[in-house]
């Protein structure tokens, strides 16, 4: 007999003490104001080559970068093939738990181990060629004919590791190998929000890749900031959002935006069952990562730049309670194909049409720019000239 798992939600004296004063912050709609600020920023740090390079060069070959959710990877033996930010890596969780992650090529001639793009379970790595394997630490553990090798020195043909952390529910690497394991952007502050959402231990439902035609900066933009939302969603989420500033931390290099929505009011809050059915968190983790609250759900995203006017978004979808119930499947079936819709038909277009426009050179003169209403599409910005300069 199958047993359904009890229904779980998440209440205000689940949060940290951070989140919680963030939440208290939030003013009722009718007192809530935003300041005119101004802002602008050059078109060619969504066209040119060079400003790529320095990006690939500065931010996303030295820094810690978010790989996967853990809960591509929840067991012992789970392996995951992955290749979005132009580096062939497998994702793999050991026999005592540890995540590692290492270039998916055979040390024998280089060969790709582990195809595909979906997550699979194993005991060793095998290679398709010569079917050399490798136990899930990345240690050598077969050579097929290994008395015919004289100069086979088995020390040195380990996997490649990379540097790599598994904090807040997240995969992190750094995609040099020489590079010091330097974790401390996912400080202490960041793992505790996460860990208050439970993101590591939550259950995927889907995964979906978009590969657009827009800078990667372009398809954040619309996660750091309302001012899109009851207009280029007008049929479809905006009603359920206030036209408000967030009210927004920066925690680190990373950003905390948090917002009541249209039903949100100040006071009892300590007896809402469910705290996302009110306020939503969408976090932005540096540089390239977003999380959004949902009543039911947990939305992940990683943006990936493959050129200045190429970009890879592996979506996550991820809930607190197995679908292991017609009622569960049927809700999360919903919301899969609703968060599915938006993000893929209405805010990543948006991404694509400005990336187009910004080719036409119209803007060429007068930049891009910005309301109170999208500071912290500023706030990432200053970030990401900080570590460019």
């Amino acid at each position: 007999m199958s047993t359904e798992t009890p229904i779980r939600y998440q209440q205000l004296g689940d949060l940290t003490a951070s989140q919680i004063e963030a939440i208290r912050a939030i003013p009722s709609h009718d007192e809530a104001a935003c300041e005119a600020i101004r802002a602008t920023r050059p078109v060619a740090m969504f066209l040119d080559d060079d400003v790529f390079q320095r990006e690939q060069s500065q931010v996303f070959r030295r820094l810690p970068v978010a790989i996967t959710p853990s809960a591509m990877v929840p067991d012992t033996g789970s392996l995951l093939p992955h290749d979005a930010y132009g580096v062939p890596l497998i994702v793999s969780r050991d026999q005592h738990g540890k995540v590692h992650v290492f270039i998916n090529a055979c040390m024998h001639k280089g060969s790709t181990l582990v195809t595909g793009c979906e997550a699979q379970k194993g005991a060793r790595i095998t290679c398709p060629y010569h079917a050399w394997s490798w136990r899930l630490d990345g240690s050598l553990a077969g050579v097929a004919r290994g008395e015919t090798f004289d100069c086979l020195d088995k020390q040195k043909r380990n996997l490649v590791e990379l540097p790599s952390k598994e904090a807040g529910g997240i995969v992190w690497a750094i995609l040099d190998r020489d590079a010091e394991a330097d974790f401390s952007l996912i400080d202490d502050a960041i793992v505790a929000d996460l860990d208050a959402l439970q993101l590591g231990q939550q259950h995927l439902y889907g995964h979906k890749q978009f590969d657009l035609d827009s800078n990667w900066k372009q398809v954040i933009e619309p996660f750091l900031e309302g001012y899109h939302v009851q207009r280029l969603h007008a049929n479809s989420v905006g009603p359920l959002f206030a036209d408000v500033p967030t009210v927004v931390t920066r925690i680190g290099d990373h950003i905390r935006q948090v917002s009541g929505k249209v039903e949100f009011a100040p006071g009892g809050l300590e007896n809402e069952k469910n705290i996302h059915k009110t306020i939503t968190h969408a976090y932005l983790l540096f540089p390239n990562t977003v999380i959004i609250t949902s009543p039911y759900y947990m939305s992940v995203m990683i943006v990936v730049p493959v050129a200045a006017g190429k970009t890879r978004v592996m979506y996550h979808m991820l809930t607190l309670n197995k679908p292991d119930n017609p009622k569960s499947e049927a809700l999360y079936k919903t919301s899969y194909e609703t968060v599915l819709g938006v993000f893929g038909n209405e805010d990543f277009v948006a991404a694509e049409y400005c990336y187009k426009g910004l080719r036409t050179g119209a803007l060429d003169e007068i930049d891009v720019v910005y309301s109170g209403l999208e500071h912290c599409i500023l706030m990432q910005y200053e970030t990401l000239e900080k570590h460019m300069n």
